[in-house]
């Protein structure tokens, strides 16, 4: 089986952000960097399948050379190969762009059985790119799973999903792209030997024109932000001294601010 696991590198979100003074992108070169967590919980999913079936793991992201620290973590933890994709003409990259670059990705790896990736990463949250993805690639798609089964023999994957009514059963042939939630599993931790082991694995570094012959005038991003300010500081509450009054003081509150 060849699993394929898109992961992204993205800024640590206990850590302040920032923006970009000249495009108001998300500032990422005075971040602290992280592999996302969501992206931690699809690897762990791809090597829990890689411990009862014959599975050949690859590690996808897109990003600067820091990307490289994600697909290496993952490589740590028990992937087997790396696909980095590096190209500064993909910097700002909308969902649609990000979608189709990973596409291609995607493509070069021969006999792919199923595609992994989180459901929404804590930088953009556009909880569409896995979608989008499958879509090029012609895939079922599976999204939002809290629970995967993947039957090899029988070629197919079943999963289940909860919703705001309840509880969903999915069922697929294989071929196959899984987006998963925080629900799906506790990741584990790179041990040291396979720290050191990660360092050796195999790791593609390629560009647009790698993946697209006719990159020239490629689309990036199909928006622009042209303006953006800090959020103000939060103001001051009003503290209220119980006199008996307190109640009446509330209200009278509530009302002016049209909440009740």
């Amino acid at each position: 089986m060849n699993i394929v696991v898109l992961v992204k590198q993205v800024p640590d979100t206990g850590a302040e952000r920032t923006l970009s003074q000249a495009d108001h992108t998300l500032d990422r070169e005075d971040a602290d960097l992280v592999l996302d967590e969501i992206n931690e919980r699809a690897a762990e999913e791809a090597l829990a399948l890689k411990e009862t079936a014959d599975a050949h793991i690859t590690v996808v992201s897109m990003g600067p050379d820091s990307a490289l620290d994600a697909i290496r973590r993952v490589l740590a933890m028990g992937g087997d190969r790396g696909i980095h994709i590096c190209d500064d003409r993909l910097h700002g990259a909308d969902v649609l762009t990000t979608a189709r670059v990973l596409a291609a990705a995607v493509r070069t790896v021969t006999d792919v059985d199923l595609v992994l990736a989180g459901n929404a990463t804590t930088d953009g949250q556009a909880s569409a790119v896995p979608a989008v993805v499958a879509d090029l690639l012609a895939l079922p798609q599976l999204t939002h799973v809290r629970k995967l089964g993947v039957d090899a023999d029988a070629g197919r994957v079943r999963a289940e999903r909860e919703t705001e009514n309840g509880e969903a059963t999915l069922d697929a042939p294989l071929p196959a792209l899984v987006s998963v939630t925080e629900k799906i599993n506790e990741p584990r931790y790179p041990s040291f030997k396979g720290i050191m082991a990660a360092k050796k694995k195999p790791v593609d570094t390629v560009d647009l024109d790698d993946l697209f012959p006719d990159a020239a005038g490629f689309l990036v991003t199909r928006t622009r932000v042209v303006e953006a300010v800090p959020r103000p500081p939060r103001a001051a509450g009003t503290r209220i001294a119980d006199d008996g009054s307190a109640g009446r003081q509330l209200a009278a509150y509530l009302i002016a601010q049209k909440l009740v």
